[in-house]
C-alpha cells in the first residue's frame, strides 16, 4: 500500500480488526520510509447485479439511491439508523447472492417493501404508496387493511 503521505510503496501492517459486523478489515498501517500512521479498510468487491427498469432501461446498482427512497419513506418516523443499516445491508445481501447478473426493479422495490414492512408500518405505506402509485384513498385504505391482516395485534400488558 503506497503511504499517502510521502507516496512511498513499503508500508508495514501494525494491526488488524474486523470493521462493519465482518464485512470489512480495518489495519493500521507505517510507513517504512517516513514513519507516519494511517488507516486503511479492506473490502470484497461484490459484483452487484444491474437493475432492469420497468422501461426496460438497464441501470447499475445505487445503494445511495436506495438509501435516498428509504430514509425519505422513513422521514421523522423513530427509526435508529442502525436498523436502515441493516436493512440495507440486507437487501445487497440479496442482491449479490441471488446469482443473477440482472435484477427487475419491481423484484428490488418488493424487498424495499418487506424490509420497511418490518422497520415502521407508516414508512411502508409511504414507500408502497409512491411505489405502487396509490390513485386514491381506497388504494391506502385497502394497503392498510392487507397490513393490518398480516400483523399481529400488539400484546397487552
Amino acid at each position: 500500500m503506497r503511504c499517502p503521505f510521502c507516496g512511498a510503496d513499503d508500508t508495514k501492517v501494525i494491526d488488524s480488526r474486523l470493521a462493519n459486523e465482518g464485512a470489512a478489515v480495518r489495519r493500521r498501517r507505517e510507513c517504512l520510509t517516513c514513519a507516519e500512521r494511517f488507516t486503511t479498510f479492506e473490502t470484497a468487491e461484490l459484483v452487484m447485479p444491474r437493475i432492469v427498469k420497468r422501461d426496460g432501461s438497464r441501470v447499475p446498482f445505487d445503494e445511495e439511491k436506495l438509501r435516498a427512497g428509504m430514509l425519505r419513506a422513513l422521514e421523522k418516523r423513530p427509526v435508529p439508523t442502525e436498523k436502515v443499516d441493516d436493512a440495507i445491508n440486507h437487501i445487497k445481501h440479496r442482491l449479490s447472492t441471488s446469482g443473477d447478473r440482472e435484477v427487475k426493479s419491481r423484484v428490488l422495490g418488493e424487498w424495499v417493501m418487506d424490509e420497511l414492512r418490518q422497520l415502521d408500518q407508516v414508512a411502508y405505506v409511504r414507500f408502497a404508496s409512491v411505489y405502487r402509485s396509490f390513485q386514491d384513498v381506497n388504494a391506502f385504505r385497502e394497503e392498510i387493511e392487507r397490513l393490518e391482516q398480516e400483523t399481529p395485534p400488539p400484546e397487552r400488558r
